[in-house]
């Protein structure tokens, strides 16, 4: 593989990013309270108002996908007609893993269930045996078939056209060719794709916001130090010294190696503690929130608690389908560039059946040992989640393990490593839309990689130093992903009149 040409940046594309992150950084630092206020309002007001539009839109992308998968273009490679993939199935599942999910999974995966335990849905009595499988089945629905829909969609509408139609270009627009009549660079064009620039900046930006403080936590548990924010700037600056060295390396070195690591050490980690914890509770417990989701999936994915109200749908589910929705594009992108060779109906098969079960897997085992450990009243998890934070409560759970001092250690690299990937990923991405043509077979220029790897660290580091900073920027990327429904249309549109006119019936 070959990196484009250093002359080749798109000067304007590279600006616009670099203005998005001054507009996403300044407001934090000026008025943080106020913009705050203002952003929330926003987000409580479109959740409320348009939040089954979301779901319907959810709905839709899997009726879609599947009618790909099982249609007469499943068979359609991307790429020429006898090109084979050019990664492994095991390399090309764990970079999508990696990038799709990253460090927010672990995060979520030991602690989503304590918040549905005592706020169930179905207006289910709280801390009931009801409320428990509810609990332990709701997260494998968040993070399973509709999750990865999202992101499949533009990863097909960007690389049937990048890779079949041979367009130079691997960014948003490419995925909207129908509804672009003066091509990628026209003004319609440059403006998808720098609204694209705003999810993702600000949706990786939340991501180590987040994600940050629970390495942070979980490394002063270890180093017997005290939990600061110099200890959190610290852990951006590991993680950006991390992606920037794997961005430098570049795909086949860097991010392949990288994720091929970090999948060994994640899969050790999980058969750790479901040998050493509770394990027929969580294999039953497992067994019965697969079963639970399956059988209520439609239920789950159209339930808009009209009566009651008590805003469930729109503090979880909506928050959880706008997120994937921000995050789409960026995802698309780069599994757009590592899914040369394969058919479509192997890109939709693989993202949503292994991507699912990989987060399943997780949700399963530390979500369920954590539960255990707070219905059993070993470790009161769900009181220090609300006494004093996540971040702790996820600590002592891994600290609850035999051999705990080694399991957090471990747990503190795979999150680490995620969370490089993720990063490495997304500077990748931003790296590909500020360059004026790329090639299949060509990757962004490494300096360019590097700079974007190194940029994205500024975001995360203003919001773990500005009060609220974080629940700003989250909010902002769900309010901004409102457009990105007609976006989806669009890509869908585009790529169905590209298969009918180079493949009629």
């Amino acid at each position: 593989m070959t990196d484009a040409s250093k002359g080749s940046i798109d000067r304007w594309a590279f600006g616009a990013t670099l203005f998005t992150i001054a507009i996403l950084v300044v407001p934090m630092w000026v008025a943080p309270q106020q913009a705050g206020v203002l952003i929330q309002a926003a987000y409580d007001s479109l959740t409320e108002n348009l939040g089954f539009l979301y779901q319907w839109y959810g709905v839709a992308v899997l009726v879609f996908l599947l009618y790909l998968a099982f249609g007469r273009f499943g068979k359609v490679r991307l790429g020429e007609a006898d090109s084979r993939p050019e990664f492994s199935t095991l390399s090309w599942v764990a970079m999508l893993f990696s990038t799709g999910i990253g460090a927010g999974l672990l995060y979520w995966a030991v602690i989503e269930w304590g918040y549905y335990i005592d706020t169930p849905p179905f207006g289910v009595e709280a801390r009931s045996a009801e409320a428990v499988e509810w609990a332990a089945s709701y997260g494998l629905f968040h993070w399973g078939f509709s999750a990865w829909g999202f992101y499949c969609l533009p990863a097909l509408a960007i690389a049937y056209p990048f890779y079949v139609r041979k367009i130079p270009y691997l960014r948003l627009s490419t995925g909207c060719l129908h509804f672009l009549p003066g091509g990628v660079t026209s003004k319609r064009g440059r403006l998808l794709d720098f609204f694209f620039m705003i999810n993702l900046i600000g949706g990786t930006g939340t991501s180590l916001g987040l994600s940050s403080p629970m390495i942070a936590a979980s490394l002063a548990e270890l180093l017997g130090v005290s939990h600061d924010f110099v200890l959190e700037a610290l852990v951006v600056v590991l993680c950006i010294g991390v992606f920037g060295t794997s961005a430098y390396l570049g795909l086949e070195r860097g991010i392949k190696k990288l994720s091929d690591f970090n999948f060994w050490l994640a899969m050790t980690l999980l058969f750790f503690v479901l040998a050493v914890g509770p394990t027929l509770f969580i294999l039953k417990m497992g067994t019965n929130g697969i079963g639970l989701m399956v059988q209520n999936f439609v239920r789950m994915a159209t339930w808009t608690d009209p009566v009651e109200n008590t805003r469930f749908v729109e503090d979880w589910t909506i928050f959880y389908w706008a997120w994937w929705i921000a995050y789409a594009p960026f995802v698309g992108i780069f599994v757009t560039r590592i899914s040369y060779g394969r058919t479509i109906r192997e890109v939709i098969g693989g993202m949503l059946a292994f991507g699912s079960a990989g987060a399943w897997l997780f949700f399963i085992v530390f979500g369920n040992y954590a539960m255990h450990l707070d219905l059993n009243n070993l470790v009161p998890v769900t009181t220090l989640m609300s006494e004093e934070s996540a971040a702790v409560a996820i600590v002592a759970v891994f600290s609850s393990l035999p051999l705990g001092t080694l399991a957090l250690a471990v747990f503190v690299v795979v999150a680490v490593v995620f969370l490089a990937t993720t990063y490495d990923s997304a500077s990748y991405a931003l790296a590909s839309v500020s360059t004026m043509e790329l090639h299949a077979g060509e990757n962004p220029a490494r300096g360019l990689r590097m700079f974007w790897a190194c940029a994205l660290g500024v975001l995360p580091i203003t919001l773990m130093f500005v009060d609220g900073g974080l629940k700003v920027i989250l909010s902002t990327t769900i309010v901004v992903s409102v457009p990105l429904l007609a976006v989806g249309y669009m890509m869908a549109r585009s790529l169905m009149v590209q298969l009918h006119q180079d493949h009629p019936a």
